[in-house]
């Protein structure tokens, strides 16, 4: 049930710009599947979905493997600049603290920037975990973060 539910989700998703949970929800129920939000929810986990913009403020659940946007550098400046609060390190870790509900979001672009550096991200409501590989570049990547403010 699962892999037909997220299949579902694929098309619909590569078929019409849907931009919530419960966007999404109503349209598996539409199509016949019994969901909640929090399954929906582990679905775009799970799937790895990721929000693209469509128009002024607006955006779109998408596939990684669709392209983001030729101007993800400036989002990523701009949505850094708007939202991130402070950055501290320890070894390979890197923890970025942001305005409450900006986290996932932010860390979902961080990872889709491809910093070879970056092994990946953990987004919250209000903190992003950065895991850095090699220890030694964790300062490189910090003062690349602290250029986004």
């Amino acid at each position: 049930m699962k892999v037909r539910r997220q299949m579902k989700i694929a098309e619909l998703i590569e078929r019409e710009a849907i931009s919530t949970q419960e966007e999404l929800a109503d349209k598996l129920r539409t199509s016949g599947f019994d969901v909640t939000q929090a399954t929906v929810s582990r679905d775009i986990k799970d799937m790895r979905l990721i929000k693209i913009p469509t128009g002024e403020h607006t955006y779109r659940y998408a596939t990684p493997q669709e392209p983001l946007t030729a101007n993800l550098q400036e989002r990523l400046n701009r949505i850094f600049g708007d939202s991130v609060t402070s950055i501290d390190h320890s070894e390979n870790l890197i923890i970025i603290r942001t305005l409450p509900g900006n986290a996932m979001g932010l860390a979902s672009l961080i990872d889709g920037s491809n910093w070879p550096e970056i092994i990946g991200t953990v987004g919250g409501d209000d903190t992003i975990l950065v895991i850095v590989k090699p220890k030694e570049a964790v300062l490189e990547v910090v003062r690349r973060f602290e250029s986004l403010f």
